[in-house]
C-alpha cells in the first residue's frame, strides 16, 4: 500500500511558512521570503516527514497493544470459575 505525499490545507501551509520565516528572523537574524520558506517546508515534509510518520505509527501501535492487553485482562476477569460438584 503506497502512501501519497502529504498535502496540507492552504491555511496550514501558510501558517507553517510563517513559522519558518519567524524562526529564521528570531534565531538567525535573517529574513527569508515565502518561496524560500515554502521550499524549506517542502524539504522537511519530504525528508523528515517519513521519520515523524513512522514514529507516530510506532506510538499508535504501542498504544493499541497496551489497550489490547488491558482488554484481554478484562475478558479473562469475566471468565466464570466452575464450582466443584459433590
Amino acid at each position: 500500500m503506497a502512501i501519497s505525499p502529504l498535502k496540507l490545507p492552504r491555511e496550514q501551509r501558510e501558517q507553517m511558512i510563517s513559522l519558518i520565516q519567524e524562526y529564521f528572523e528570531v534565531e538567525r537574524g535573517e529574513q527569508i521570503g515565502d518561496l524560500a520558506a515554502d521550499g524549506m517546508l517542502e524539504f522537511f515534509l519530504k525528508q523528515i516527514g517519513p521519520y515523524v510518520y513512522n514514529q507516530a505509527l510506532s506510538d499508535s501501535r504501542q498504544l493499541v497493544n497496551e489497550r489490547m492487553a488491558s482488554l484481554e485482562e478484562d475478558i479473562y476477569a469475566l471468565e466464570l470459575r466452575p464450582g466443584r460438584v459433590r
